[in-house]
């Protein structure tokens, strides 16, 4: 009876990943962002192992990997297996990669900046940039026309206080660069491969990531810094030391009246 088949898939829903990902779920709400609920996270992740069946049977066999890749997912507050994290098997491992959209989506969480752009040039696009203060690329593309092979891309953002970041502009030998130390970059699943243009933008988004605030501690400091200023300017003030009073000079002139005691009454 143990060993029938219907027993059998019993045990593996019970220690499979769908159960693990229940197992670590106060794990995962640890690392959460407080603007992601873990029910529904754990949701989202037990429901990607019932869409992809490569996936979930990958994570059977290697629990390790798959959860690590959740954990990271967990920490940088994405939802699993979406355009901002990919969970993608590699041989008999799943490494997790966030995408260029889940980076762009923290810098905004980081609440500094109040616009992203990020592109790839082509070959026949019309494109030109000179370095200098608050200066950002001039990008004119032909739709009707072929756009030819990647050539460039680029990404800034625009600060809530009205400047410009820095300006990345990458080359196709830079990116291919990146590419190349990347692990699995030539395997036919991978991200590179598949996603060539995601990856170029992911890359420029990746650099310019280093120029703007895009971590929820980021965001969190800076309310943290305004409670404490909010608490002090409504913190009454503490009295200060008693200030003694000065005492009056003695006036020498001034007359003492006495009564003189003979030595018998004293």
């Amino acid at each position: 009876m143990s060993n029938s088949p219907i027993s059998n898939a019993i045990a593996n829903r019970d220690n499979g990943p769908g159960a693990l990902i229940e197992q670590y779920r106060g794990d995962f709400s640890t690392v959460l962002p407080a603007h992601i609920k873990g029910d529904t996270w754990v949701r989202l992740a037990q429901g990607v192992l019932r869409r992809d069946k490569n996936l979930a049977r990958i994570a059977t066999s290697n629990p390790g990997s798959f959860m690590s890749a959740l954990l990271e997912c967990a920490r940088l507050g994405h939802e699993p297996g979406t355009s901002a994290y990919y969970l993608v098997p590699f041989g008999n491992e799943i490494q997790g990669i966030e995408g260029y959209v889940g980076k762009i989506d923290r810098i905004y969480r980081a609440g500094a900046v109040s616009s992203v752009v990020a592109e790839v040039v082509h070959e026949h696009d019309h494109f030109a940039y000179k370095p200098g203060p608050g200066s950002i690329p001039e990008h004119e593309i032909d739709w009707g026309a072929e756009r030819g092979p990647l050539r460039l891309v680029y990404a800034y953002a625009q600060m809530k206080e009205g400047s410009v970041s820095r300006v990345i502009v990458l080359t196709k030998t830079e990116v291919e660069k990146h590419m190349r130390e990347s692990k699995g970059w030539d395997k036919p699943s991978s991200p590179w491969q598949r996603w060539q243009p995601q990856m170029w933008l992911k890359t420029a988004v990746h650099e310019l990531e280093k120029w703007v605030p895009s971590s929820t501690e980021y965001l969190r400091e800076r309310l943290r810094a305004a409670q404490d200023v909010a608490a002090e300017q409504a913190r009454p003030a503490a009295p200060g030391p008693a200030v003694p009073q000065p005492v009056p000079p003695a006036d020498h002139d001034e007359v003492v009246e006495g009564e003189l005691m003979d030595e018998e009454e004293r």
